[in-house]
Formats: C-alpha cells, structure tokens, sequence
C-alpha cells in the first residue's frame, strides 16, 4: 500500500528516502534544495537543504490528508498523513550552529545570510516542498505551533493558495501597525512578573535559595563564576533561566529542582561555598546557545517588518508603496528598562524581594557572557539596527481570509500576548478561537490529542459556533 502512493524517483532538487517503520508509524525522510534567496533568479542564489520528515499512521495513505506541521509535534497524536518540517537553518536544514557559520567570514557576511531566515522565506520554502511532496500539488492542512504559529498567519498573508486549512496553537502574532518589538514587549513584561509570583507562591522556598545565588554571584570574581564551556554566569544572566522555567506545564518543577541542587555539599569545614558544577552544567545545557544560536540572533526580527502605506498614497507614487519599517534597536533590553527595578536582580537582594527571572527576552550582554555566542556579537548589533525587513503578514489579504482557521489562544501564555493575539485575531477573516487557561504555550505537547480534536472539531463542524 504504501509504494502505491510513494512518491516519484528522485530529482535534483529533492531526494527522497526510503520507507521505514517504528511502531505503528511509517516514515520517509526528504531533503530540498531550496534557494537562499527567493527573490532573485534561482540559478543566482546560493542553495541551502531543508529537511522534512513524512509520517503516516496505521492504514492511511498520502492521498487521505496531508498535514505540514512546522516543528515537531509533542504527540503520538496522528491520523493522516503528516509532514513534520524543521525550517530553514534548524535541525537537520542547514542548521546554524556556531561551527557552520564560522564558514562566513564577516559580521556583515553573517548579518547578511541570516536576513533569509525570517518567516517569509520559511513559508517560500512550505510551497516548494508542497508542489513536490502533495499529491497533484493539492493545498494542505497546516499546524503552527508557537512561531510555528506566526509563520503559517504568514502563509495565510502571502500563499493561501497552498493552505487547505490553519490550526494555530499558542501563535497568533502581532500584526497591526504598532505591533512594534517595543509595543510587544511592553505587553508581555506584566505577564513575566505574572509568572514569576506564580513561581515563588509554588516554591517559595525558592525566593531565599535564588537570592542567595545572585549574592554568591555579584560577590565574585568579576561579578560572576565561570561557565564550563567559557563564559561567564552573571546575575543577570541567571535571570534568562525564565525563558523555557516559566512558559511550560513543567518548568515550574525543572527550574525549582535545578535549584535544589544549586550549591556543592561543604564536605570539609570552612572551605568556601560555591555553586556546584551540576548546576553550571544545567544552566547551559537549558539555554541551548551553543547548539541554536539563531533563536538569539534573530528573535527580535520577528516582531520586525515594513508596513504597508495608505493605498491611496501609493496609488499617487508608487515609490512611496513600502517604507522603511523599525529595527529592534534591542527593544527587550530597553523596555526592560522601563520596569522601575523589578527585574533588578542585585536590587531585588538589597530590598529583600524575590528575584524575578526574564522571559523569552534577548539582550545584547549575552553576546558577552555566553561563549557559544560571543562570535556573533557585532552581527547581533548589525541585525538589531536592521531597518529595511521586508514584510511579514498583509493585513487586507487577512481581512479577506478564505482558508478556514481555527487556533487555541492559552489565556496565561507568557510568549504570545493575549490582548495581542486578539487584536490579531480580529484581523483574520473566519478565524475560529478557543480561549483556554487549562494549558499554558506547551499545550500541544501536554494534550496534543486534546487540543486537536478540539481545533478540528471547530472546523469539521463538530463543535457549536456558540
């Protein structure tokens, strides 16, 4: 059955593997090549591999459904044929790692390859896999979890063509004029506070053990301790440990039991105490920089983009049509500033508050404290200064949505705002939401069969529109 609907030998620009089986599953592997920049002539850009994996499950086939699920779902949730897609630079799609990309020589020649890797050459690289891979390059179903989320409203903007329908779980981006990186984390530093007093009240045991790490810290050597890859652990950078402790079902617990084992036993009387290897270790097997650099490279930019002018204005010049749009300037590092001291670690000990950790924040010092990322540090600046990032969503062609769209909006997301979400939401023609504080951004992982079956039903009719 399943070479029946395999697909056709190989070609240039697509290899496809050989079936095989895990339990329940059958599985082929692909690999594209795709062209670094789209806009150009093919034969003139550069070429980069993008990875997609096709799973189907029991006894459907390919031409049932197809499912492009942009990053990997947290389930053994799967009734059709899906695509699980690693975008551009991730995974096994040309990744970028600090060791591919020591390949390029300059911050500028760095700065420059990475302006491709934005969600709008990611849904570029969507339809090229889906002319090749759907049968009769028919329009497919696709599920966005997290970016995954802002990259298919992208795919909505720009080739709804290729969508047969949207699930959006935690990824309704900001879209509107204003949606500025300053507006977005503005709205999400309240949010960040939220989670952190949630965190305390779980494990207030926390709040003296957190201190007295930010004290051992800013009494050290330098203002920190060694990391055991390079680099150093500050007290601000402690505070990083809230983007993955406090946006999931489990980082609550991950983070309280990191820091049960912060410190090493003092086994002969009167050494000095001092933050045990266990959890330096952690530290920086959680943050990831040394594997996925591109997360803090390019995480601003995608709050980044040119808007589109008055219609009216670009009828009278049409040279006036696009404008140039914000750079990030570093917007998490200065709104920060905006806080009155709350994520003041050093400050927060002086007063006897608890120290509250950051979100899914990048600042400009981490291109000086974490070694996997001290390399990078004038590409960083160069992209944060970036103005001319084409555009990202279409907010008229949103207005006049045709592809059904149904998207699980988790009411205390600490990465995707909830008031604007639902600014976006309202921009979207015959989007469908659930609204729900029973699972926090990871509820796909937590309750995929769940979360599915609730998003599918609101489309195929099974749940009431009221």
């Amino acid at each position: 059955m399943y070479e029946t609907c395999s697909l056709a030998d190989s070609t240039p620009d697509h290899v496809a593997g050989t079936w095989y089986s895990v339990p329940d599953l059958r599985l082929r592997d692909h690999r594209f090549t795709v062209p670094l920049d789209y806009s150009i002539d093919r034969n003139a850009s550069p070429e980069i591999s993008v990875f997609a994996r096709e799973v189907v499950s029991g006894m459907n086939s390919r031409t049932s459904c197809t499912l492009l699920v942009f990053y990997f779902l947290y389930s053994s949730y799967l009734r059709c044929c899906c695509v699980f897609f690693l975008q551009r630079g991730t995974g096994l799609s040309t990744p970028l790692t600090p060791s591919s990309m020591s390949q390029l020589g300059s911050a500028e020649e760095i700065a420059e390859y990475l302006k491709y890797f934005r969600a709008d050459n990611i849904v570029n690289d969507a339809e090229f896999i889906r002319v090749r891979l759907v049968p009769e390059a028919g329009p497919w179903t696709v599920l966005g979890q997290s970016y995954g989320g802002f990259c298919s409203v992208t795919y909505l903007s720009f080739a709804p063509q290729g969508l047969k329908q949207v699930l959006l779980t935690g990824g309704i981006p900001p879209v509107g004029n204003g949606s500025t990186a300053d507006a977005v984390y503005r709205a999400c530093y309240p949010q960040v506070i939220h989670q952190n007093e949630k965190y305390y009240k779980r494990f207030p045991q926390d709040v003296e053990i957190v201190r007295e790490v930010v004290k051992h810290l800013a009494e050290s050597e330098g203002g920190g301790v060694p990391l055991p890859s390079g680099g150093f652990l500050t007290p601000r950078g402690l505070q990083i440990l809230g983007l993955s402790g406090l946006g999931s079902s489990s980082g609550f617990e991950r983070l309280h039991y990191m820091f049960e084992r912060a410190w090493d036993p003092v086994i002969v009387p009167g050494s000095r105490k001092q933050i045990s290897y266990y959890f330096l270790k952690a530290f920086e097997n959680w943050l990831d920089f040394d594997t996925n650099p591109l997360y803090a490279l390019l995480h601003e930019s995608i709050y980044c983009q040119v808007d589109l002018l008055n219609p009216l204005l670009a009828f009278l010049n049409p040279l006036l049509f696009w404008f140039k749009g914000d750079s990030s300037l570093w917007s998490a590092h200065r709104i920060r500033t905006e806080d009155d001291g709350k994520f003041d670690a050093i400050r927060a000990v002086k007063e006897g508050r608890p120290v509250f950790f950051t979100g899914e924040m990048v600042f400009p010092w981490m291109f000086e404290e974490f070694h996997a990322l001290s390399k990078f540090k004038d590409a960083a600046h160069l992209l944060a200064e970036k103005k001319d990032w084409p555009p990202l969503y279409d907010i008229a062609v949103l207005n006049n949505n045709k592809v059904p769209v149904a998207a699980a909006v988790y009411y205390e997301d600490m990465y995707v705002n909830f008031k604007l979400a639902m600014e976006t939401a309202s921009q979207v023609a015959g989007i469908r939401l659930w609204i729900t504080n029973e699972y926090m951004h990871s509820g796909l992982r937590d309750g995929g069969g769940q979360v599915l079956d609730h998003l599918l039903g609101m489309l195929n009719g099974r749940k009431p529109l009221f």
